[in-house]
């Protein structure tokens, strides 16, 4: 299916955003992500089903003061 993740379309196979992120090579690292506007916790991933067009923002924490 086709997504937006920040802002770049994507072709990705896995139904669920922790699939997704996999797939991206985001499965190891710390990041936060929003599906269409919404805050998505990690424990929520699995089970969030993606639809094609969804819009996927994927966040690094910063570091410093």
């Amino acid at each position: 299916m086709k997504i937006i993740v920040n802002g770049e379309a994507r072709e990705v196979a896995g139904p669920d955003l922790a699939a997704a992120l996999d797939e991206l090579g985001y499965g190891d690292v710390v990041v936060a992500t929003a599906i269409n506007e919404a805050f998505v916790p990690v424990t929520a991933r699995p089970a969030h089903r993606l639809a094609d067009g969804d819009v996927v923002e994927v966040l690094a924490p910063m570091q410093g003061g």
